[in-house]
């Protein structure tokens, strides 16, 4: 029966991509993949931008 790979299958999956990637390329993808997550989660946070909603000096004046 198939299941999810278990504690040598992984590492045999890992030395595979590897292989194939190169160790320079599997770190830079991952740098991307953390990069997008922030951004996403920014996004769902609805976080603003700096000065979007700030008071223009005109309008601390009066």
């Amino acid at each position: 029966m198939l299941g999810l790979p278990r504690g040598t299958e992984w590492i045999v999956i890992l030395l595979i991509v590897i292989l194939v990637f190169g160790p320079g390329r599997i770190g830079k993808v991952a740098g991307e993949i953390g990069k997008s997550i922030k951004s996403f989660r920014e996004g769902l946070g609805g976080k603003e931008e700096e000065g979007e909603n700030k008071p223009s000096d005109a309008e601390t004046k009066k």
